[in-house]
């Protein structure tokens, strides 16, 4: 097994299935020249290197976040090993340095061509086993100091030690999870929980919100547990459980049919299934209802994979009343993108 030591800046890159050259093109136009790419996992996974310290490369990327690139890991180190766990153990082994106590999460990966009996679990469990047996360090899986990153393909093993907010997502592979709950009326509410996090907001901060399309109430059910009061708009039905609830207003119209006094909401969301530029149009002609420096979370549908484009002609129909803060293919999103805004 032959070992390789990485002094330039190398990274795995993860981006949702069928993305991943568009997270690459983000990189390379942030980075213009010498940046060199490979597939791991083919259109999602991909290792890429960058002309600069790791340090310098990881906050130009974190500071002009691509919306395409869901999550990064370091690559310290490349095995070219044997497919065995005595081997993965060796190769850790040698790389591990961690003071005690800190607390490590450790985050395993795997193409589908490794072998079944390698496991993304029992190889955990041997890192974590070593951190605790020879570093007295503390295996976490959340609130973490560092975070050990394995990547393994049939013929390699990518090594890699960050700290968790310098991965982009601290999720394993940006694979965020949440729990369905009894009753959930969609799980279009994944996405507006994983808004949430990635923006860096808190809805319960907020008092008052309009749902354009909010039909079956995916994305309303989350604001009421929220504490907002919320109007919800559009022709189709609401979950009926929804009905009841005394700080929902629903208005059974299309969006285009209704009026509120101006200033009345001070967040707008809408995850419709339009075209980018109808949808535009439509919250275009909502605006004067939300408040100055109020927000707003839309799924722009990227229907004709035109993203860069798309996301360049939304922006400017929304001008100059919204101004785009942050665009982010979340994991829970699929053919679409999250755009959050804010009125100005």
């Amino acid at each position: 097994m032959t070992e390789t030591i990485i002094s330039a800046a190398a990274f795995i890159g993860t981006a949702n299935h069928g993305f991943g050259q568009h997270a690459q093109e983000e990189i390379r136009r942030l980075f213009q020249t010498g940046t060199q790419f490979r597939h791991l996992i083919p259109s999602e996974v991909f290792w890429f290197s960058i002309p600069e310290s790791k340090s310098a490369a990881t906050q130009t990327i974190l500071d002009q976040e691509p919306m395409f690139l869901r999550h990064m890991q370091p690559v310290d180190a490349e095995l070219e090993w044997d497919g065995t766990l005595s081997g993965l153990r060796d190769f850790v082994r040698s790389r591990l340095e961690v003071e005690a106590g800190a607390k490590v999460a450790v985050q395993v990966r795997k193409t589908e061509s490794v072998g079944g009996d390698i496991t993304t679990a029992a190889c955990k469990q041997m890192v974590d086993e070593l951190l605790v047996n020879e570093y007295a360090a503390m295996p976490v899986a959340k609130d973490a100091d560092f975070v050990i990153s394995l990547f393994l393909t049939e013929d390699n093993a990518y090594y890699g030690i960050s700290k968790p907010e310098h991965n982009v997502s601290d999720w394993s592979g940006g694979a965020i999870r949440f729990r369905k709950e009894e009753g959930q009326v969609s799980r279009a509410k994944f996405k507006l929980l994983e808004a949430e996090r990635t923006f860096g907001l808190d809805f319960s901060q907020y008092r008052s919100a309009i749902d354009i399309g909010a039909a079956p109430g995916g994305w309303t059910s989350l604001l009421l547990e929220r504490g907002v009061k919320v109007t919800a708009v559009d022709p189709a039905k609401l979950d009926a459980g929804l009905l009841k609830h005394p700080r929902l207003t629903f208005l059974q119209k299309n969006a285009g049919e209704v009026s509120f006094p101006p200033q009345s909401f001070d967040l707008l969301v809408c995850d419709m299934s339009w075209s980018p530029r109808q949808m535009a149009k439509l919250i275009k002609g909502l605006l004067y209802s939300l408040q100055t420096g109020g927000s707003a979370i839309i799924t722009v549908k990227l229907m004709h994979k035109k993203p860069f484009q798309t996301v360049r002609e939304l922006t400017q129909d929304l001008s100059p009343e919204l101004e785009l803060q942050k665009a982010k293919q979340l994991f829970h999103n699929r053919e679409e993108l999250t755009l959050f805004l804010i009125k100005s």
